[in-house]
């Protein structure tokens, strides 16, 4: 290999990027140095990485946050599945441009890297960890209650302040109290006292993450398995969902079908979002692809398309079985449809297809996260034990250790609260870098069996799609600019301006239509998520940069070279 290809291209030591060349040779460069060393095993085939998709996405999303969503947009919440899915369709022709040209792990942070620079490629592998680290905390405590359901309904029953975060129980100890309820039975009133605190914690939690995590630390191939297993438990446990509840759908209940109009179905954004968010957990898993040029595309593509199918034709079950008001606050809204309409021996069976998918969810996360921590330390920005392979097992085996550790410990003790917000943040954050680095990628020769994004002109497309926001949007903005802006029409103003610039480089530089989209789809849809969520997660991100300064600036091997 030609040796300017392992040297950087910057304008400033922040942006210094990676040739294609360097990017796909680290992996060996690393195992040069070391004799020792690994690498990850090509067993996935288009077949494992749609089971992996499907198991990284019909999970919490279907089986917990649609029964909010379906409260806010009423049957109509069909309408954002679809428009969730539209974004993320442009955006996996993104993610399968990148793939078929850098086919190793990484994800998102690995494409920033050759586009962006080094401290996008920070950026966004930090929020990376954030967006999986707090979305499988979220999942191991929705598996949680889903198992603690199974054990009551064989007879079993677990102490209350073994099943939830002391936050929540102190909460709903106070709330009883008010309301002049028995509180004999809380945890907050069971929980045996030590050295002054309640010992309250969510023990199934952690221990499904320990357990999942042994099986991620055992190899690709044995988690492969588990997973083709699980996911065709849990589309079974579905079709018999959709197959009964079509017979008790009330097409009265669909009436109206957007009652609080489209921004009631848009205020569901985080919460049908987060159901979409596995499509980045397949793309670390390109080195461990048997044909990645070919099959990664594939497998991202068909996985979009029978998910949303399954998606929409839930959520249509469930609001046309129940009033949509009927769902505020519901955990377990698929379990509690069939409650209500006394038929409740389906619950018991829910429940089972609900441990499954969460479960298969959890597996998938838990793979992807330790991969882009493997990227991270190639480059220098991690401490290497970080991307050492285990010479048994191939697998990047203290990356996944710490995972593991990291999902378990808050796991046993964070209430669920803002974590969809977080995880759909960092989520859709990496998505919009990931578009917008398609129109950076340097040209290639033409290969065979490599996916190519087919290029539309944006020239006058997206100007006029631009004036037609404008005018839909007006009555959002006009007051906004006439008046003092309130915090709620801030990101509102922000997004405009952005798609202005965007549009006036769309109608000079002829940009390439699909990647354009994405990348604007993916940027409204993060101004849905409250301020408050995105105050936190500029903070993780701080916290992330002091890091990279003083160690992962030093450290890095394109700075070295």
């Amino acid at each position: 290999m030609d040796s300017n290809s392992l040297r950087t291209r910057m304008s400033t030591p922040l942006f210094r990027k990676k040739s294609l060349e360097a990017i796909s040779e680290n992996s060996i460069e690393n195992r040069a140095h070391d004799p020792n060393a690994a690498g990850l095993k090509k067993v996935l085939t288009v077949r494992d990485l749609v089971a992996l998709g499907i198991a990284a996405i019909i999970g919490g999303g279907i089986y917990s946050t649609i029964g909010q969503a379906a409260y806010d947009g009423g049957p109509g919440v069909t309408i954002l599945f679809i428009i969730v899915a539209i974004t993320c369709g442009f955006t996996t022709l993104c993610y399968a441009e990148f793939a078929s040209k850098v086919p190793v792990a990484g994800s998102a942070y690995t494409y920033a890297y050759v586009t962006f620079g080094e401290i996008a490629a920070w950026i966004i592998g930090w929020a990376l960890i954030l967006e999986y680290s707090i979305g499988n905390v979220f999942v191991a405590i929705s598996w949680s209650s889903y198992f603690a359901n199974l054990l009551d309904g064989v007879g079993l029953h677990m102490p209350a302040w073994l099943l939830t975060d002391p936050s929540t129980a102190k909460s709903a100890f106070q709330s009883a109290l008010s309301l002049g309820k028995n509180t004999d039975s809380l945890a907050w009133s069971t929980a045996p006292v030590l050295a002054g605190f309640r010992m309250i914690c969510n023990l199934p939690a952690a221990t499904i993450v320990i357990l999942i995590t042994t099986l991620a630390y055992m190899g690709i191939k044995e988690s492969r398995r588990g997973i083709n297993i699980m996911v065709g438990l849990k589309l079974v446990v579905l079709a018999v969902v959709v197959g009964i509840g079509i017979f008790y759908i009330d097409t009265d209940n669909w009436s109206p079908f957007m009652p609080n109009d489209f921004k009631g179905v848009l205020k569901g954004v985080s919460a049908v979002f987060f159901a979409y968010i596995g499509f980045d957990a397949l793309s670390t898993t390109a080195e461990e692809c048997s044909n990645p040029q070919r099959d990664l595309p594939r497998g991202m593509i068909y996985t979009l398309l029978i998910c949303t199918g399954i998606f929409v034709v839930v959520s249509l079950v469930i609001t046309g079985m129940l009033n949509y008001s009927e769902f505020n606050r519901i955990s377990d809204p698929l379990a509690y449809a069939f409650e209500k309409i006394n038929v409740s021996q389906v619950g018991f069976f829910i429940s089972v297809g609900a441990v499954i998918a969460t479960t298969s969810v959890l597996l998938v996360f838990q793979i992807g996260q330790p991969r882009i921590w493997m990227a991270m330390s190639r480059d220098g920005l991690l401490p290497y034990r970080f991307s050492k392979i285990h010479a048994r097992f191939q697998t990047p085996g203290f990356a996944t250790i710490v995972t593991g550790v990291m999902v378990a410990i808050p796991a046993l003790f964070l209430e669920p609260g803002l974590m969809t917000d977080l995880t759909s943040i960092g989520t859709l954050f990496a998505f919009t870098l990931v578009c917008g680095g398609v129109l950076l990628l340097p040209r290639t020769e033409k290969q065979e069996k490599r996916f190519k994004l087919p290029y539309i002109n944006s020239r006058w497309i997206i100007p006029f799609l631009y004036t037609l926001f404008i005018y839909g949007f007006w009555d959002r903005l006009s007051p906004t600019l006439a008046n003092t802006i309130n915090d709620l029409e801030v990101p509102l103003i922000l997004f405009t301006i952005f798609a202005s610039v965007v549009a006036v480089f769309s109608f000079l530089k002829k940009l390439s239509l699909i990647p354009i989209l994405g990348m604007l789809c993916c940027a409204y849809l993060m101004i849905e998520i409250p301020t408050r969520s995105w105050i936190i997660f500029f903070g993780w991100i701080g916290f992330g940069l002091l890091f990279y300064f003083s160690y992962g600036y030093w450290k890095s091997k394109l700075r070295n070279s």
